[in-house]
């Protein structure tokens, strides 16, 4: 099948097939004659396994991992379980650190009240005080779907 296919099936952008095939999550498939990239169905199966890991907000290198455990389906299980185990870890953490974000947005909220111009605006000046404040030495790294060194 060609990209178009398979992205179809997948529910998959085309770029994002080539991304992965880019940074060797998905091999890279054959050619035909005429320069056409030609999906199989373990390409499509992979593209599946990939989502679905992408849906549990695991990172590149986690999904890398399970990949590799994957590959070797008479091995025991403990290496999946304790990849598992980190990313739960850091979803936990993840959560603390969402509620204390709400707590902060939630008094800047409380910092303004209605028919004050934007010069008067608490939630503005709590921003810029804010930041002063904001500790600037944490690595984690909490876009959705990423994670900091170290941190499964």
């Amino acid at each position: 099948m060609k990209i178009g296919e398979i992205s179809r099936q997948a529910s998959i952008p085309v770029e994002t097939v080539r991304y992965y095939e880019k940074i060797g999550l998905l091999p890279e498939p054959d050619r035909t004659a005429s320069g056409y990239r030609s999906y199989r169905q373990a390409h499509l199966d992979r593209l599946l396994f990939i989502k679905r890991c992408r849906s549990l907000d695991m990172a590149q290198d986690e999904i890398r991992e399970l990949i590799r455990l994957a590959e070797n389906p008479e091995a025991d299980c403990s290496g999946v379980d304790a990849l598992l185990a980190r990313h739960l870890n850091h979803v936990r953490e993840r959560r603390r650190e969402l509620a204390s974000l709400e707590e902060t947005l939630e008094t800047l909220q409380k910092a303004c009240s209605e028919g004050r111009t934007v010069r008067e605006c608490g939630i503005l000046g709590g921003l810029a005080t804010e930041l002063d404040d904001l500790d600037t030495s944490d690595k984690h790294n909490h876009v959705p779907g990423t994670h900091g060194q170290g941190h499964g």
